[in-house]
């Protein structure tokens, strides 16, 4: 008979997440004692199966697992199969504890991945994530092996982040099919891949991954350090984790970054960062994040650089507009209407005639309508969200006009300011900026210039203190690093980027070696020279 060789390793789960002061039991010798314990615990659950069979000796054998959770299939082909088969081609052979032990598991079932677990409730956890066990009557140890199918959805590109040149694929719910996916963009023996498990409820898996020679390792201690302090019932998406470890949860911004796309990880390992994902959601994140990550995108250097400076600014032009010109609109109007040219004083007098409202109350009416349509377009259905949204602009904005409630002047500054957050790549970062709108209007609506000047200067001292991970928020303008400001609000050629990050303290820090120089190529036409002495 063919003999397959393999490694088995026992594995404790309860390790996993540094918890142990609960009692285990382990399996006992009696077959019929641990299906004791083990139904006892998990009761009358219609999703149960115990499938009981003997094989060589006459030994008892129980097959246990969920049916919602198995692939049937992968059961019945790679392990009962090959049990029944060899006991009807051994009727009579008596087996020892010990023997019978390797036999099975080096001659007799043939699955790709096999644990052995010791006690009853390793079994439970692994039962209950979709393995299926396997007990011998006889033998103090289990089996378990990774049957678990669940339904999953197809790769497709990410609804939030698409790109017009770039890869169109993205993460799915599926941990392994997301781990999958960035082990086919690095290659490499260097990329660690570590599991935690968070939830007391929920148990949730959740892996670290970074590259060894790349990432620092205080940061790597660190994130899983943070992730480990966690005590919660249940995560059930990545948000719940970003807030548990980001450095300031009072904060309006964002210090840690989220993506559903590969590329983009995989371009954020590669500088030296760390990438958290969890079972259950196609969004990973990404830390430690800096203000100058969130304008950025992966298509940003798919590009030459020249367009890509070019759309980054547009993009940071997008942002201040988004934050500055209700503000600004209010705080010059009411306060320093010599600032406004004759010309546009004009239309903007005549505009706000029979307007009833003072002019900071105007904008706020608007923008908080503004809010409320925004809203209502996203969680109302797809086939009404987009009537909702030209019903509110067209039908309503003009209405409002031509009430005298808005002026027009007013109507396309909001315009402009809701246009703005749209071309924020970062959806988290556009909230901010939204959010933070309010209370630079009641500032400007109060003290005019000077109170805008005052708030923008709060918001600019509070983004100076913020760290993510120890790294300075507003890196790399503050600390300067002037390597890294090539990749900034514009973009330098890939050629001239030679370096990581500075702040990411990375311990490979050449990206691309400038001491290697270009070979030229070869004309692929013959010089006229060459030509004519040819001929």
């Amino acid at each position: 008979m063919f003999r397959r060789k393999r490694q088995w390793k026992t594995v404790n789960y309860s390790s996993i997440n540094g918890k142990g002061d609960k009692p285990k039991r382990p399996v006992h010798p009696t077959l019929s004692k641990n299906i004791k314990d083990i139904q006892s615990v998990i009761g009358d659950d219609h999703d149960y199966n115990e499938r009981e069979i003997r094989i060589v000796g006459n030994r008892k054998v129980v097959v246990l697992y969920f049916g919602s959770l198995v692939n049937k299939d992968s059961i019945n082909e790679t392990i009962l199969k090959p049990m029944i088969y060899i006991r009807s081609q051994s009727m009579d052979v008596e087996l020892k504890d010990k023997e019978l032990k390797r036999f099975l598991f080096e001659e007799v079932i043939y699955h790709t991945e096999g644990q052995i677990v010791t006690h009853i409730d390793d079994i439970l956890h692994g039962v209950l994530r979709g393995k299926c066990a396997v007990i011998v009557d006889g033998l103090s140890e289990a089996i378990l092996f990774e049957t678990k199918e669940v339904d999953k959805r197809g790769i497709e590109q990410p609804q939030g982040e698409q790109v017009i040149r770039g890869p169109r694929d993205g993460f799915i719910e599926h941990l392994q099919t997301n781990i999958s996916l960035l082990r086919n963009r690095l290659p490499i023996e260097e990329f660690r891949v570590k599991p935690l498990e968070i939830g007391e409820v929920t148990k949730s898996t959740v892996v670290l991954c970074y590259i060894d020679h790349i990432a620092n390792e205080k940061l790597v201690e660190e994130v899983e350090k943070r992730l480990q302090h966690i005590h919660i019932d249940r995560v059930l998406d990545t948000g719940y984790i970003e807030q548990l470890i980001e450095d300031n949860p009072r904060s309006p911004f964002p210090q840690i970054q989220y993506t559903e796309r590969p590329d983009k990880a995989v371009g954020n390992l590669v500088e030296g960062r760390v990438v958290i994902m969890i079972e259950g959601t196609p969004l990973t994140l990404i830390c430690p994040a800096t203000f100058n990550q969130f304008f950025q995108t992966s298509e940003d250097y798919n590009e030459r650089a020249l367009m890509s400076s070019l759309v980054r600014m547009i993009r940071l032009l997008a942002l201040g507009s988004s934050l500055l010109f209700p503000s600004l609109y209010v705080a010059v109007l009411s306060f320093h209407p010599e600032l406004i040219p004759a010309e546009f004083a004009v239309a903007v007098t005549s505009g706000r005639g029979g307007v009833p409202f003072p002019v900071v109350v105007e904008v706020l009416i608007m923008e908080v309508a503004m809010e409320i349509l925004r809203e209502a377009t996203v969680r109302m259905p797809q086939q009404v969200g987009g009537a909702i949204s030209i019903v509110g602009v067209l039908v309503i904005g003009q209405a409002a006009v031509e009430a005298g409630f808005v002026s027009p002047v007013t109507v396309v500054i909001i315009a402009l300011s809701t246009i703005g957050s749209f071309a924020t790549p970062a959806y988290n970062v556009a909230i901010a900026f939204r959010m933070l709108r309010f209370p630079i209007l009641f500032l400007s609506g109060m003290f005019g210039l000077f109170g805008l000047v005052v708030a923008l200067l709060l918001i600019f001292n509070h983004m100076l203190s913020l760290r993510s991970f120890g790294v300075p928020y507003l890196s790399p303008f503050s600390p300067v690093d002037w390597q890294s400001l090539r990749d900034s609000f514009i973009r330098f050629p890939l050629r001239w980027l030679s370096k990581r990050p500075e702040e990411l303290h990375s311990y490979n820090t050449i990206r691309v070696d400038p001491k290697v120089k270009r070979k030229p190529k070869e004309p692929l036409l013959p010089k006229e020279d060459d030509r004519n002495g040819k001929s």
